[in-house]
């Protein structure tokens, strides 16, 4: 028969031994003798039962690398491979898995396997002592994600402190322990098992550490001063996790092609839900679709933004919908070519209408709509066309470099009442827009006019609209963020 190993076999195992002597005595009560049946058979068919309803050992660690987003793990105590193939599958393709283990021919037994995993080539096993390698990693500025132990038991307070104090572990990082309980000899009081003794003292000298939260998350407390936001992060939030945007709501105006819909699969990206905006309703909708279906949270509305029964009714339908509001990002915009002395008052009249009424439409219905979010954030199109220029485009430019200066307006007047407004003035960019027959002529001249020697690329600007978007930028407010390969500069 087998030995009983797992805490629940041991009980199964003590259970039986007690019926059996109840059994063979003739003064055992029959409703002690019941009782002991009823709670062996319970306890026999527990590890079945969770055996077939719980999750395997290997879909338990991909998860946590899930959870974790690990790119980068450390494995103390390899065996047969069994665990670090499971969580080299969970990691990215760029991510890596460094495993220690003590005996060479477990490593011979396990790469094999590994070479014929797709998975493999994430792996990188070190034979010898674990603790050799954790000086030779920290000697190399070595940092992981996530550490596994799970090896010589009297060991793991060492190999736990070693790793806090040498920096193994990345700030908020990741330390799972396994085989922490050991068979229920960790708990019993009168337990004489060496690892059993060794495990409990490194359960208590956790829970204890004042470096981690909980025994999962690193906090690195000894380092530096908790305070430090530059060492912990801004409220304990990497400047990454700054630039996120999930549980924010966002609308993007002429999101149905070129700069605009860039931005709108930007934000989506970065966790924001999105309002596809524009003219052209079959345009919105395609947008909307594309966003949908990368798993964005996006609607489409069609509303010209020269109407204020339009910008309001916009507003009106996104707080409506999701119940908030907080980037507004005034992308539509139109652009006539005429020389000055042939631009007519209807073509100056329509393109203020849009680029700048309209754009100042928004930013005060926007306003008057949203004060009640903590923080709102605007961010404006202009163009390098505010800055002096030869081309001929006077009502263009004329209303750009209004559109920079309602941004430093707004953007000081509504400080304090947490709205940040800022524009992002790109270079030409290579959109449908500047492909008309009028402006063929002038893409040569424009070339040689740019230092980095290409037009702007709608992807050249989504960091920018993200960022402006999001709590990393806080602190800015009224500025004209110019992207346009340096063609101001010459």
């Amino acid at each position: 028969p087998s030995v009983p190993d797992t805490p629940v076999e041991i009980i199964v195992d003590l259970l039986s031994k007690a019926k059996n002597v109840a059994a063979a005595r003739g003064d055992v009560p029959k409703e002690l003798t019941s009782y002991l049946q009823k709670a062996l058979d319970i306890a026999s068919g527990l590890d079945d039962y969770l055996e077939k309803m719980t999750t395997q050992e290997s879909q338990t660690l991909k998860m946590l690398i899930h959870m974790s987003q690990a790119k980068r793990v450390l494995e103390i105590g390899m065996f047969t491979g069994y665990g670090a193939l499971s969580m080299a599958e969970g990691l990215p393709e760029d991510g890596c898995l460094v495993a220690c283990e003590l005996e060479p021919y477990l490593k011979e037994f396990a790469q094999p396997i590994f070479d014929k995993s797709p998975h493999g080539k994430k792996i990188t096993v070190k034979t010898g002592s674990a603790m050799d390698t954790l000086k030779e990693l920290a000697a190399a500025g070595e940092q992981f994600d996530m550490v596994f132990i799970d090896a010589d038991k009297d060991n793991y307070i060492n190999y736990y402190n070693f790793i806090l104090d040498n920096n193994l572990l990345r700030i908020q990082g990741v330390i799972c322990v396994d085989n922490s309980l050991f068979k229920a000899k960790v708990y019993l009081e009168d337990t004489t098992d060496r690892n059993g003794l060794a495990l409990r003292e490194f359960n208590h000298f956790v829970s204890n550490d004042p470096r981690v939260e909980q025994v999962s998350v690193c906090g690195h407390r000894e380092l530096t001063n908790s305070d430090d936001e530059v060492f912990r992060g801004v409220k304990g939030r990497s400047i990454l996790d700054r630039m996120r945007l999930e549980g924010k709501v966002a609308y993007v105006t002429g999101a149905g092609q070129g700069i605009g819909r860039a931005f709108a699969h930007a934000l989506g990206e970065a966790g924001a839900k999105v309002a596809v905006v524009d003219m052209e309703q079959n345009k919105a909708e395609a947008v909307a679709k594309e966003l949908f279906l990368k798993g964005i949270n996006a609607i489409s509305i069609k509303a010209d933004i020269s109407k204020s029964e339009d910008v309001q009714r916009m507003i009106d339908t996104i707080v409506s919908k999701w119940g908030a509001l907080h980037i507004a990002c005034n992308n539509a915009g139109i652009n006539m070519n005429s020389a000055s002395e042939d631009t007519s008052l209807e073509e100056w009249d329509q393109t203020f209408n849009v680029n700048l009424r309209g754009t100042f439409m928004c930013c005060q219905v926007c306003f008057t709509g949203c004060l009640s979010q903590n923080c709102v954030k605007v961010c404006d199109s202009g163009s390098h066309r505010d800055l002096p220029h030869p081309q001929k485009q006077l009502s263009y430019n004329t209303s750009k470099a209004g559109v920079v200066k309602l941004t430093q307006t707004l953007g000081t007047e509504w400080i304090d009442r947490g709205v940040r407004v800022n524009c992002i003035s790109p270079g030409i960019v290579d959109t449908p827009l500047i492909h008309s027959e009028s402006l063929r002529p002038l893409v040569q001249r424009w070339l040689s006019d740019i230092p980095a020697g290409r037009l702007a690329q709608v992807t050249d600007l989504q960091a920018a609209v993200v960022y402006l978007a999001s709590d990393a930028s806080d602190y800015m407010t009224g500025h004209n963020l110019v992207i346009e390969g340096g063609q101001s500069l010459w």
